[in-house]
């Protein structure tokens, strides 16, 4: 049952992870492209675009950081590992433990950054995008690392049991 719901919510989430990065870098890449002809035919340079090609930059790499953890593709030293594979579940707990931790520490500084924001009703210089909604990236994608940790962590327990079953 559990792992029906996870990976409901894995189709979901994998869902979203791709289109929202597939149409944020579109968009900014023909924002570029268009303020590269305009600098260089015309003389003439797109202030916003620089401003949107950093807040999409910000987005993708706190969108990224859900990714990697989904894909296992965090960074991560594993040499004791190659040097004592005994300690593979133990050395996965640590990293999944620092993980969560991470996540709840993104997530709960995120909202309090968010908060403050929502006080001073801050914007963005240019596209005058409130600060409040840059900033809420912060709990979000704690929130979608949490989740996809936790995907990950059933992931290896099914494997640990699959393995005990065939011994």
């Amino acid at each position: 049952m559990f792992g029906k719901i996870l990976a409901g919510v894995d189709k979901v989430l994998t869902f979203f992870e791709e289109w929202t990065l597939f149409l944020s870098v579109m968009v900014v890449l023909i924002a570029l492209f268009f303020n590269i002809i305009l600098r260089y035919g015309f003389n003439y340079s797109l202030a916003w675009s620089e401003e949107l090609v950093r807040e999409v930059i910000m987005y993708t790499t706190f969108i990224g950081c859900s990714v990697a953890v989904k894909t296992r593709s965090m960074i991560k030293v594993d040499a004791l590992l190659q040097l004592v594979p005994s300690l593979r579940l133990a050395l996965m707990t640590i990293s999944h433990a620092a993980t969560i931790i991470f996540s709840f520490i993104m997530i709960y500084y995120g909202y309090l950054i968010c908060l403050q924001q929502a006080a001073t009703s801050q914007k963005t210089i240019i596209l005058q995008i409130p600060m409040v909604i840059l900033y809420s990236l912060l709990p979000a994608m704690g929130t979608l690392m949490l989740i996809r940790t936790i995907q990950v962590i059933y992931q290896d327990i099914m494997i640990e049991r699959e393995k005990r079953e065939k011994i």
